[in-house]
């Protein structure tokens, strides 16, 4: 009868002190994969739902001059005719207009994917000037403290007092009347991506400025200046890497507001003109036949902008959940 032996216990023992093989390094993919944010992700069917949404909201915005039926900023594919058309699924309603027409005879589902498009990209743009301003203002107020952080918090202080879409308005009118009628449709999505900007830029500035308050006495800080770095390296390379945590998550936050803010802007008639169709002009132009039973070219619009909103504040409210350690 033969007894199985442990194939371990034959093998012959390691040298005492032989180096171990060094473990080959994971990329940045793998770690995220392995860290405590994406199984925060993975237990939350909400945010897995709204970054879904999220997602497929931007791959159809971006892929609209290949998805759409009708280019809507081209008059030559305008035909009166057809103006006013109901959805496809309604009795009046004709091929290839899904969602119906407008009074121009828009597509409106051409409409909503270009307006949705026109709309992220004032709404990208406009949270990263306000974050690049809030982010520098905030580094600089915190890191040096002192007059400079009295001065910038103090402005601070003085815009919290007014709500961001005053400030918009404000600057946006201005703008308009400093250079009246000489502004291009590029010119008017540069003012308001401007007016955006300086709307939001004070909740960046407060939160990085509490974060680098806490950084600048840590030894890393203090063996960085030791060693002759400026201050403009130590706040860029070492301070802020460690405090953008809540950086992240008011621009989650604030991606939402700028769309918001932009849609306000231009169904008050101050933002973009009704010949560059955002969400919110679409939604300015269907509120007047709204009650004249042309419900379609308001409804579609305005479930676009509340879905993407909704969508991104869910993950908005996630991301600040997952990155707060008193909820570990």
């Amino acid at each position: 009868m033969s007894t199985s032996v442990d194939e371990a216990a034959l093998a012959p023992p390691l040298p005492t002190g032989a180096p171990l093989a060094p473990e080959a390094p994971r990329s940045g993919f793998a770690r995220f994969l392995g860290s405590d944010l994406w199984a925060s992700f993975q237990r939350s069917k909400l945010a897995m739902g709204a970054l879904a949404v999220t997602v497929l909201l931007f791959g159809l915005a971006f892929s609209a001059p290949w998805i759409a039926p009708q280019n809507p900023y081209d008059p030559a594919q305008l035909e009166l005719i057809n103006s006013n058309l109901p959805p496809l699924w309604a009795a009046d309603g004709q091929a290839p207009f899904v969602l119906g027409t407008d009074d121009q005879g828009r597509d409106v589902l051409s409409a909503v994917l270009y307006g949705l498009r026109l709309s992220l990209i004032i709404g990208l743009l406009g949270v990263a000037v306000s974050g690049t301003l809030g982010i520098a203002l905030g580094l600089v107020a915190g890191y040096f403290g002192g007059i400079v952080d009295a001065v910038v918090m103090r402005v601070a202080d003085v815009q919290l007092t007014f709500p961001a879409i005053l400030i918009a308005l404000v600057v946006d009118g201005v703008a308009k009347a400093a250079f009246g009628g000489a502004l291009d449709t590029n010119a008017t999505i540069l003012l308001i991506v401007v007016s955006i900007g300086l709307s939001f830029w004070v909740q960046y500035a407060r939160t990085v400025r509490s974060s680098v308050m806490v950084e600048r006495g840590k030894d890393y800080v203090q063996a960085a200046r030791l060693i002759g770095l400026s201050s403009p390296v130590i706040m860029v390379r070492h301070v802020l890497p460690n405090v953008t945590g809540p950086v992240f998550v008011i621009a989650t936050i604030n991606l939402a507001l700028a769309i918001i803010t932009e849609a306000t802007l231009s169904f008050l008639g101050t933002g973009l003109p009704e010949t560059m169709p955002s969400l919110g002009t679409l939604i300015r132009t269907g509120n007047r036949f709204l009650f004249s039973g042309e419900w379609w070219i308001v409804a579609f619009p305005g479930a676009a902008l509340a879905g993407l909103v909704l969508a991104i504040n869910l993950l908005g409210d996630w991301l600040r959940d997952a990155l707060n350690p008193k909820l570990q």
